[in-house]
């Protein structure tokens, strides 16, 4: 086995010599040959341990593919390795990495407020078929363009990160500087147009930081410590201090800014388990249209099965004076009145006779246009009872409720002009209430805040909920018995602030299980939701931790990392310094340049990893 090693030894050593054409000695060859297994200066005596943390390890194959993703330079030879001081070819380049660092944060963002605004997707989708007059799922479409251009310039930014590690300098490709751009023009526009759009969903967001900003503060963190060692190896390889200061002092505010950043975190979901109120009841709103279509029968006998509390829907009086239940404006999104009444598609649905509401399908729509995608979990029981689901009255709806002892809350919309019941939409719908319907007035939350003072004198018993967030006293004298608010205006501080004065608090729209946890933690007494079969598995909230729990954490957290990036320094430091007293005393490098000897071991490199052709030629 030696003998043969040795025979493979000295033919590639006379394959070596041939190259040079006789121009260097078989001894200086074996010279070079002894350089590429070393990358180092001998260190005299050095214990063994110590030199290998002394030896910079050159990856070549590694290296020439992070070389080929970046910067599509897929020649093995055409690396370069970078000066102390230089990490970019040109000052072009340069800005280049710039780029990619602030296309990075702004698409990080971008990604991180679509994928919170889950919640309101439906909304979204529905807001863009009432402009645009077409369904399609503009939300999903949204969320994977995030995730698309936060990937791409993730790994462009790890790849640069990665050939800094390496001492390469860096070239980024003309075809990654146009995406790049193409990136942060998207990630800008499609801010901006959601923010003057769905402006409401940054308030979402900075909910969603009470659940997630301490597994956000832990992900910074492990990345802002795996930066130092990139960082490290540059900052002690400069020779000037200014440009050391550039580099440490937005590190170290960045660090600084991390570990302090839990102290301006203040969320409900931290406290004692014993401190937590039971869990939000839930109310199906329009029932439960994930899996059924919204308004229907269907949807709210689903609602009930999956667990729900109480009901929620939206109350409109037909021309002929019935009370039905339809949310939008004209009924062209939620039944096939453009196959029926292709004329009437944009008329309000009040101006249709009840006769006329009947002949329309409300339930085919759900399976053509799947707004929560989600049809294809009914069973073909359901699709063909969903399918053929019809215009449900009030009275069906209370009656339903009625009869499982649910409370039940609906808007009232009030008729157009010229509608035979424009003035008395109030009484008609208490007529049902009172004398069509079997469900008792103290299950009725009313909300129409119309005429409140008449619908109170006539009937006490019915429970008021209101929109506005009123003084308590002013809410008190008008006997608000429910406060019925968006979740974004959520605040423990008011919550528990009505509650002490017997008033709950409602939220709409919940559906997301982190939403809904912040809600219980925050002591809301009820929600609306979409997804009542989902909220209702919850046993406890996602996020619940006690203080002490999360400043030990937090703590843990920040000190493991001031130490290994303590150390990452440390270490650098000792190598660098170590490594420019060999470079000064070793007689076997040339002039004592430790950058030459650098540049040989490339050449040697070079020689060893010729390809076969070239081999072949040199060994005619």
């Amino acid at each position: 086995m030696v003998t043969f090693l040795l025979l493979a030894l000295l033919v590639k050593l006379s394959r070596i010599g041939r190259r040079f054409h006789n121009q260097r000695s078989l001894g200086e060859v074996c010279v070079l040959m002894l350089k590429k297994s070393v990358t180092q200066p001998k260190l005299g005596k050095l214990k063994v341990g110590r030199q290998m943390l002394l030896q910079r390890y050159q990856h070549q194959p590694l290296v020439c593919c992070l070389a080929g993703l970046y910067g599509c330079q897929w020649r093995r030879y055409q690396q370069t390795l970078t000066q102390p001081g230089h990490c970019c070819r040109s000052k072009w380049e340069c800005g280049s990495f710039a780029l990619i660092v602030l296309t990075f944060c702004l698409s990080l963002v971008f990604l991180y407020f679509w994928s919170e605004a889950q919640n309101d997707y439906n909304d979204f989708d529905w807001f863009n078929f009432g402009n645009l007059g077409f369904w399609f799922p503009w939300s999903l479409v949204l969320l994977i363009l995030a995730v698309f251009l936060f990937t791409y310039v993730a790994v462009l930014l790890l790849l640069a990160v990665c050939l800094l590690s390496e001492g390469q300098r860096l070239y980024l490709h003309w075809c990654h500087k146009i995406g790049i751009l193409v990136t942060l023009i998207l990630s800008i526009v499609a801010s901006s147009v959601l923010s003057d759009l769905w402006g409401r969903e940054w308030m979402t967001v900075l909910l969603s930081f009470q659940v997630t900003a301490p597994y956000l503060h832990i992900g910074g963190v492990v990345l802002i410590t795996l930066l130092s060692w990139p960082i490290a190896f540059h900052v002690f390889r400069l020779n000037m201090k200014v440009s050391r200061i550039a580099i440490m002092l937005p590190y170290m505010t960045a660090i600084v800014s991390l570990y302090l950043a839990p102290l301006g975190l203040k969320s409900p979901c931290i406290k004692d388990s014993r401190n937590l109120g039971s869990a939000p009841a839930l109310i199906g709103h329009r029932g439960a249209p994930m899996l059924a279509p919204e308004n229907t029968y269907m949807s709210f006998e689903m609602a009930l099965a999956a667990g729900a509390d109480g009901l929620e829907t939206d109350v409109t009086i037909s021309y002929d004076g019935v009370p039905f239940l339809m949310h939008d404006k004209n009924l062209l999104r939620t039944t096939d009145v453009e196959d029926v009444f292709p004329n009437w598609t944009h008329v309000s649905p009040a101006m249709f006779t009840w006769r006329e509401l009947q002949s329309l399908n409300a339930g085919s729509w759900f399976f053509s246009q799947d707004p929560f995608r989600t049809a294809s979990s009914l069973s073909s029981g359901q699709r063909l009872q969903a399918q053929n689901q019809s215009v449900c009255t009030l009275r069906s709806f209370l009656d339903l409720a009625a009869q499982h002892g649910k409370l039940v809350v609906f808007d009232l919309y009030r008729p157009p002009r010229g509608h035979p019941y424009r003035d008395t939409w109030i009484t008609q719908t208490l007529d049902v209430i009172h004398n069509q319907s079997s469900i008792h007035s103290s299950q009725v939350l009313w909300l129409p805040p119309e005429l409140r003072d008449f619908v109170q004198e006539l009937d006490p018993e019915l429970q008021q909920i209101t929109h506005e967030q009123a003084p308590v006293e002013e809410l008190q004298l008008r006997r608000i018995a429910r406060l019925n608010i968006h979740y974004s205006s959520m605040s423990e501080t008011e919550i528990r602030k009505y509650a002490a004065a017997n008033i709950s608090t409602n939220l709409y729209v919940v559906s997301e299980p982190w939403l809904y946890s912040l809600a219980w933690c925050s002591g809301a007494h009820s929600v609306a939701t979409n997804a009542v079969h989902i909220l209702k598995k919850l046993q406890r909230p996602l996020f619940l931790m006690t203080p002490d729990e999360y400043r030990l954490m937090w703590t843990l957290t920040d000190i493991t990392s001031l130490i290994l990036i303590m150390m990452i320094f440390m270490f650098h430091w000792w190598r660098e310094r170590v490594l420019a007293i060999s470079v000064n005393n070793s007689s076997e490098l040339d002039n004592g340049s430790y950058r030459q000897f650098r540049a040989e071991l490339n050449d040697v490199w070079f020689l060893s990893n010729m390809n076969g052709s070239e081999k072949h030629e040199l060994s005619l």
